[in-house]
């Protein structure tokens, strides 16, 4: 993908960080912990989103699929807004990504005659979706079945972009969170019993093993 194309993406991120606020609004009423100015969230997630999409188009270019990695994240990205407000991932999101994912990818196998890498992501949220369950009935977890179902959802393309890429995708998120704990703890400012929003981080693993994959 030339220079100019990777910008245009980026910008187009940026136009999403521009909604994602008032996007997320809708589904944390009423709000579990205070909202931000409307000009500071615009701020925040302007360039976050814009760093989402041209990561993207940089790394996945040439993939027939990057329209459908594009649309999941826009979602991805109000569903992570929604999760740090109020710990909650709405179903209507979820399944709206995942219809995203399931119908852009199929699309795209068709298209690119890529049905082995369709079979591939169907495994994946397979293999996500019944890891985090395991994960979820573990005694003591404090894994909802929002977080599984979002799980599901983003095994949909890291499976699409191989085994490796799901694997990362599976064990990044965890890491990610755990080492944001640890790091909370350590500088007190959240209590062993705080609950911290699981999402944001899933969202971001699998951002980056796209990325790597």
């Amino acid at each position: 993908m030339s220079a100019a194309a990777v910008l245009g993406v980026a910008w187009l991120g940026g136009l999403v960080g521009l909604v994602v606020p008032p996007l997320a609004r809708r589904f944390t009423d009423p709000p579990a912990r205070p909202q931000p100015r409307r000009g500071a969230g615009a701020r925040v997630w302007l360039p976050v989103s814009a760093a989402v999409f041209g990561g993207l188009a940089v790394t996945r270019g040439d993939d027939p699929a990057l329209p459908v990695f594009l649309l999941v994240a826009a979602v991805g990205l109000v569903l992570a807004r929604v999760d740090l407000a109020c710990l909650r991932l709405p179903d209507p999101l979820v399944l709206t990504a995942g219809l995203v994912a399931l119908t852009g990818l199929t699309g795209a196998a068709l298209l690119a005659d890529e049905s082995a890498r369709l079979v591939g992501a169907l495994a994946g949220a397979t293999v996500a979706g019944v890891a985090h369950v395991l994960l979820a009935l573990l005694p003591g977890s404090r894994l909802g079945f929002g977080d599984v179902k979002l799980a599901a959802v983003l095994g949909l393309p890291l499976g699409w972009l191989g085994r490796d890429a799901l694997l990362v995708g599976l064990v990044l998120p965890h890491l990610l969170h755990g080492g944001l704990v640890v790091g909370l703890l350590v500088a007190r400012r959240v209590r062993r019993d705080t609950l911290l929003p699981l999402g944001p981080a899933l969202l971001a693993g699998a951002w980056l093993a796209a990325l790597l994959g």
